[in-house]
């Protein structure tokens, strides 16, 4: 597959304070790229030097195989971009938004304007000042994606979003990827991206510290668990799993991480009568301070 994003060394300073450095990454035709990091980790700062919003203190950036910069107007016709802060005239309604978005693209109609609006219950036709937040959000992404663009730049896509909805964009994302387009979604929600993503990079400090399989990122990645037996019982028999980490007791409950598969702490624990049981995945901030340290090397 061809890559339709590349940046080499992207680096965006504001005088002496942090932005972006050395971003260097790749994503392919017909791949959904997650960009994870924490706010504020300069996420939205490389998407918009990718795009040329920002101009870049140094490095580079091509899109379909082209210098984002030099020419931009040919990139931009064929992307679709969300941004992080969706803001339009609050006069507008969602159709207005959409015409004029259309008439900037040369088009003589208004694409899956309505099809999309449907999908996602967008509301076309009330004031964007007088709508909610997930109900603006609905507004943009139906104007980022009605022109049927190759390439969706899409921050924080879901943000403001109820779960039905979050749902049927995670079944859009992946119908755009079967059709061969690409898609870049910016977002620092770990359980969005591996729903989602087939690949991930993750920011930190302005930085690229990894990029990886989400499989691989997941596979890595470990549970929270917390167990409570009716009964005593030996706590060196779960203690002793391969993969358990931090464990501790009090009386017949007990917590511990434990990485990769979780079947032998079940077979193990299926041994006694369980009276509760709790699973959760690490945060975002766990994530990295496991596998990626300070940020500037894996650990």
């Amino acid at each position: 597959m061809a890559d339709v994003i590349e940046t080499s060394r992207l680096t965006k300073r504001y005088g002496t304070a942090r932005g972006i450095e050395d971003v260097s990454l790749t994503v392919r035709q017909g791949e959904i790229f997650g960009f994870l990091g924490p706010n504020g980790a300069g996420k939205t700062t490389t998407i918009r030097t990718l795009l040329d919003l920002l101009h870049p203190t140094s490095g580079s950036a091509r899109l379909f195989g082209m210098d984002s910069h030099r020419d931009r107007a040919r990139v931009h016709a064929r992307l679709g971009n969300l941004a992080g802060e969706f803001a339009i005239d609050p006069r507008w309604r969602g159709r207005d938004v959409v015409a004029f978005v259309a008439q900037l693209r040369g088009m003589r109609t208004l694409g899956r304007a309505e099809e999309l609006a449907q999908r996602f219950e967008a509301d076309m036709d009330r004031p964007v000042g007088e709508l909610s937040r997930g109900n603006r959000q609905k507004v943009g992404l139906v104007q980022a994606a009605f022109h049927d663009p190759e390439l969706l730049v899409l921050d924080e896509p879901t943000a403001g979003l109820d779960p039905l909805m979050q749902e049927r964009f995670v079944h859009f994302v992946s119908e755009e990827r079967a059709r061969g387009h690409t898609v870049l979604l910016s977002s620092h929600d770990l359980d969005e991206v591996q729903r989602t993503c087939d690949r991930v990079g993750m920011i930190r400090d302005g930085r690229l510290v990894a990029v990886d399989a989400v499989q691989e990122l997941m596979k890595r990645s470990f549970r929270h668990v917390a167990i409570e037996f009716d009964e005593p019982f030996d706590a060196s028999e779960l203690r002793d799993v391969p993969g358990v980490v931090d464990f501790v007791q009090h009386g017949r409950r007990v917590t511990f991480r434990t990485v990769g598969a979780i079947d032998a702490v079940v077979k193990v624990a299926a041994r006694h009568t369980v009276a509760d049981l709790e699973l959760s995945r690490p945060t975002l901030d766990e994530v990295f301070l496991t596998f990626y340290g300070d940020g500037t090397e894996p650990c």
